[in-house]
């Protein structure tokens, strides 16, 4: 089996966990730093690096609710996953979440999955072929202004005073899903996302070569582009939006310093 195969099979396995543990009802506590966790975010974790790790047993393993272990940096290969992307969604009942896996090379995502469950989306790339949803090839969109842009963001920060440049106004919506956001905007659902906040390696790798084989443009707000399997696995935001857009948002937030 290769690896599309390989984590096509454990996100729907993982995806059908997450759906009953939610049914069943959710254990929620919080993690340091605040955010909050469920049981069915750790035993999604457990199947998909028990399934995944015994299939590939050489690869690094990277995931938002297993201790960090260093040895990955070592490996040819890695699994970067988040088990439950959205928490929050999949907390309040509402379809908006989704199981990340990427497989990462030299830094680079080379296979990557993004399956939410609740919606029967799935969608996944190789570096070799077109992005898919549930298949079918998709592409991103072709609006070429942000004025009416169907923009995923916080209206709040596109709406603050201190802007150099006011927003025009833009059609401005909210999915918890960091994944699941930059799949909207490579199947064309949407035309951007922008979050002007940290964001880790495993929201981003596998909807990164999702996002890119469709044919959009993914990179920080300065227009760096992301390397995964790092030291520290974090980026300062994200930029995510189709060809004609992404320059657009980059010239309004690249001179940005952000912490």
């Amino acid at each position: 089996m290769n690896d599309l195969d390989l984590i096509l099979e454990a996100a729907r396995e993982a995806g059908e966990l997450a759906l009953s543990a939610r049914e069943a009802g959710l254990k929620i506590w919080s993690k340091a730093g605040g955010s909050p966790v469920t049981d069915a975010d750790l035993a999604v974790d457990t199947l998909l690096k028990n399934e995944l790790k015994a299939a590939r047993p050489d690869y690094g393993w990277l995931s938002e609710e297993t201790a960090d272990d260093p040895s990955r940096l070592t490996t040819q290969r890695q699994f970067v996953v988040d088990p439950i992307d959205g928490t929050v969604a999949f907390m309040k009942n509402k379809p908006w979440f989704a199981v990340s896996i990427a497989v990462v090379e030299n830094g680079l995502p080379v296979a990557g999955v993004v399956h939410a469950p609740a919606l029967n989306e799935t969608y996944a790339a190789t570096l070799e072929g077109p992005a898919t949803l549930n298949g079918a090839v998709i592409a991103p969109s072709l609006t070429d202004q942000l004025f009416g842009a169907a923009m995923l963001g916080d209206a709040k920060m596109f709406a603050h005073p201190a802007w150099r440049e006011p927003w025009p106004e833009m059609r401005i919506e909210s999915r918890n899903s960091i994944a699941y956001r930059m799949c909207l905007v490579a199947s064309g659902a949407f035309d951007a996302a922008v979050a002007l906040s940290p964001k880790s390696e495993w929201d981003l790798a596998a909807a990164d070569l999702i996002v890119r084989r469709a044919g959009a443009a993914v990179s920080d707000h300065k227009g760096r582009d992301f390397a995964y399997n790092r030291p520290v696995p974090q980026v300062p935001s994200l930029v995510c939006a189709n060809q004609a857009l992404a320059p657009l948002i980059l010239s309004r937030v690249g001179h940005i310093e952000l912490p």
